[in-house]
């Protein structure tokens, strides 16, 4: 691990911008959509493996669940790796561990096999996305990373849609289970491919002495991080609309299948464009932060506030309107303010750390939102179905949204004065000798 340098030569820096960031936010987009597709592939299979196996809506929604909570478990000790070794080392081995779990849900005979085997898929996306988040970090400057932060989070619609349309169309013409192995293929090829990826050298935190102290080890840096009163409150805010996209993305086909809009099967192909519309609210969130930021700095968290408050009624307004000609246009703009929040939040997370802390910084904000909400957000809505059925349940979602609202809102009031007091450094280009 390399010593930070206040003034390196000019040659050596990990210059921002430029073909080099493009690239890196390329390859980094293409293995989130592969991340995402593996993720939600078994969604738009649900109905087909409770036929199968005569299982629960609650058993359904544990298949993503333990993707989720494997995901909480290992996010520290992967982040560590990723801030103190290497980021594009471990998104190489990440990407070709949760493939080759992916690959083994195809061969499942049972639920509990399915189960250990996705158990395995979160296992190997945990440090993904602190690692992707802590390379554009340092690949853009700070005035135009939140677009580019939504700009790689469009990656998760698609991935979603890949997943649910492609599953859905599989199960139906071949069996379920080949699903599994048809995404689990292109995974190994990014992993080689993300090798080779431009990387700088790891940092260490050299001032401890600053305004907010950052230690040397993990328990101090974890304690640091949480002292930071807007970076603690962007990590609620995450939690909460995290919890109510994944509870949607997870449910919304079945939703469909359910109240008669589509027949068996094709839930997937009707959710997806609604779940796509991230391609127009995460970049849309990022630009106009980005620009709103330039004379209210602030805007980093009252964007986010705004659109989760707006996102949260109209979801509870499409609940309300089924089986009528609102509920879908109501969802649309849903899918839109939704996802808004994403680029902002995401940069927060970066801008408020010391860059050796970055991918640290991340993957808290993945376990808080997993402990604090989408872990149980499937079982959750899964409970309430067999309970009260699907239609019902789904009302319970918008809360979510509206909790956000206020963790951001007053996140925004600490932002700047926490914003000043991180340490600024420059970071140095990594020789690759392997």
């Amino acid at each position: 691990m390399a010593d930070t340098l206040k003034t390196p030569p000019e040659n050596d820096r990990f210059s921002t911008g430029g073909m080099k960031a493009h690239f890196i936010l390329v390859i980094i987009f293409i293995i989130y959509v592969s991340d995402y597709t593996d993720r939600y592939v078994v969604s738009s299979l649900a109905t087909y493996i409770k036929d199968d196996w005569k299982i629960t809506d609650f058993e359904i929604g544990a298949l993503m669940t333990v993707v989720l909570f494997t995901i909480t478990a290992f996010s520290i000790p992967a982040s560590i790796l990723v801030d103190r070794w290497s980021r594009r080392k471990m998104i190489s081995i990440m990407v070709a561990f949760w493939s080759l779990a992916t690959l083994a849900c195809a061969f499942a005979d049972s639920f509990w096999q399915l189960f250990i085997a996705r158990a395995f898929i979160g296992i190997g996306e945990a440090g993904y996305a602190p690692a992707g988040t802590a390379m554009l970090a340092a690949a853009y400057p700070e005035e135009s990373r939140g677009r580019a932060m939504g700009i790689w989070n469009i990656a998760i619609p698609l991935g979603m849609g890949l997943g649910m349309i492609g599953g859905g169309l599989i199960a139906r013409y071949y069996h379920w289970q080949d699903a599994f192995g048809l995404v689990a293929v292109p995974g190994f090829f990014l992993a080689i491919i993300a090798w080779f990826m431009p990387d700088y050298k790891s940092v260490k935190v050299e001032t401890p002495e600053s305004a907010i102290r950052h230690g040397s080890n993990f328990v101090e840096n974890y304690r640091s991080l949480f002292r930071i009163p807007s970076l603690s409150l962007t990590y609620l805010g995450f939690a909460m609309n995290v919890s109510c996209t994944t509870a949607i993305a997870w449910w919304l086909p079945t939703y469909f299948e359910r109240i008669g809009l589509v027949e068996k099967g094709a839930g997937g192909s009707l959710a997806t464009p609604i779940l796509a519309l991230v391609l127009v609210g995460a970049p849309l969130g990022g630009f106009i932060t980005d620009h709103v930021r330039k004379r209210w700095i602030s805007a980093r968290l009252w964007i986010p506030a705004l659109s989760s408050a707006i996102a949260g009624l109209l979801l509870l307004a499409s609940c309300l309107n089924i089986y009528t000609p609102y509920q879908l246009p109501l969802l649309a703009l849903y899918g839109i303010f939704i996802t808004m929040f994403i680029a902002p939040a995401v940069s927060a997370t970066q801008d408020l750390v010391h860059p050796a802390l970055r991918a640290l910084s991340y993957a808290l904000c993945v376990i808080v939102q997993h402990i604090l909400g989408d872990v149980w957000s499937p079982i959750v809505v899964g409970s309430l179905s067999d309970r009260f059925g699907l239609p019902v349940a789904m009302n319970f979602i918008a809360l979510y949204c509206l909790l956000a609202a206020l963790f951001f809102y007053i996140g925004s009031k600490f932002y700047k004065r926490d914003l000043s007091r991180v340490e600024k450094v420059d970071l140095l280009e990594e020789r690759k000798i392997d």
